[in-house]
C-alpha cells in the first residue's frame, strides 16, 4: 500500500514580485513501511518537499495522496486532525514547551487528541512505556534544560509517536547533535521502521541517508534521481552501504 503519492506537485514563492520555483512538477510515492531519504544541494528544495507533502505548507499546484485523500481539499480543520492523529514530526531544532516536563511534552499531542473515554493516567502510562523503550525514562520529570541534545531528540521521537502514525516526517533529525547521539537517534529510527513505522526524512548525512531503504535526490525542485539500498540490517553491512550510496551520490553530482 501506498501511503504518499505525490503527482506534478508544484511550489512557487512570490519574493519581491519574482517567482522563486522550489518545487517543480514532482513525482514519486512512499510505499507503506518505507523509510525513504530525500537528499540534495543546499537550496535544492528538500525541507520545502518535506513540509508540502505533509501538509504544514500548501503547495502551488499538483495532488499530494495521503492513504488515498488529497491533502489540498482538505479543510485546515481536517488537515490539523490528520497531522496529529495520522503524522509524526521530527525537526533538527527539538520545539519543546519550557515549562513542562519531558514527559508531559511528550503526551501532548496524546491530550489533544483524546477521547473522552481515554483517561490521562493511560496516556502518561503509554509516554512512560514509548521513553523506556528508547531508554530516557530516567528524564521523565526533568525540565528540557536539563539533558542532552541526544536525549531531547529521542524525547521528540517519542512525542512524534505516541498517537501511533502512519507515517514519520524528520527534517535534518541529526543535524544539530554530535556524532554519538546522532547513531543513537538513527538507531531508534532504523528499529520503528522494522517495526512497520513508515519514515521520510531530510537529510545532508551519508551516514545517517545509509540507513534508509531508498534515497531520493532532488535538484532545483525537480527529482533527479533515485538509489534503492533495501532495508537496514545493521552491522558491518552500514559501511558497505555507505560507501555504494557515496559512489551513487558522486555520479548524481554530490
Amino acid at each position: 500500500m501506498k501511503i504518499l503519492e505525490v503527482k506534478d506537485l508544484s511550489k512557487t514563492y512570490i519574493v519581491n514580485k519574482r517567482q522563486n520555483n522550489v518545487l517543480k512538477n514532482v513525482n514519486f510515492a512512499v510505499d507503506e513501511g518505507e523509510m525513504i531519504a530525500v537528499m540534495g544541494p543546499s537550496g535544492s528544495g528538500k525541507s520545502t518537499l518535506l513540509y508540502t507533502v505533509s501538509g504544514m505548507d500548501n503547495m502551488t499546484a499538483g495532488e499530494v495522496l495521503f492513504c488515498g485523500k488529497e491533502l489540498s481539499k482538505m479543510s485546515d480543520k481536517e488537515l490539523s486532525a490528520i497531522r496529529l492523529g495520522e503524522m509524526g514530526f521530527v525537526f533538527q531544532q527539538m520545539y519543546m514547551l519550557k515549562n513542562l516536563t519531558v514527559l508531559d511534552n511528550i503526551i501532548l499531542p496524546a491530550m489533544q487528541a483524546k477521547s473522552k473515554d481515554t483517561k490521562r493516567k493511560e496516556i502518561v502510562e503509554h509516554g512512560l512505556s514509548l521513553m523506556r523503550k528508547l531508554d530516557i525514562v530516567d528524564i521523565a520529570d526533568n525540565d528540557i534544560n536539563e539533558v542532552s541534545g541526544g536525549q531531547l531528540q529521542r524525547a521528540c521521537i517519542c512525542r512524534s509517536i505516541i498517537n501511533n502514525p502512519k507515517i514519520i516526517f524528520a527534517d535534518e533529525p541529526t543535524g544539530a547533535l554530535n556524532k554519538q547521539s546522532a547513531d543513537e537517534v538513527m538507531d531508534e529510527f532504523v528499529k520503528l521502521n522494522n517495526e512497520g513505522t513508515t519514515i521520510m526524512l531530510v537529510t545532508h548525512d551519508t551516514k545517517v541517508a545509509s540507513k534508509c531503504s531508498r534515497i531520493v535526490y532532488i535538484v532545483d525542485g525537480n527529482i533527479k534521481g533515485e538509489y534503492n539500498l533495501g532495508k537496514c540490517e545493521g552491522g558491518a553491512s552500514i559501511r558497505d552501504r555507505e560507501r555504494a550510496l557515496n559512489s551513487w551520490l558522486l555520479e548524481m553530482g554530490w
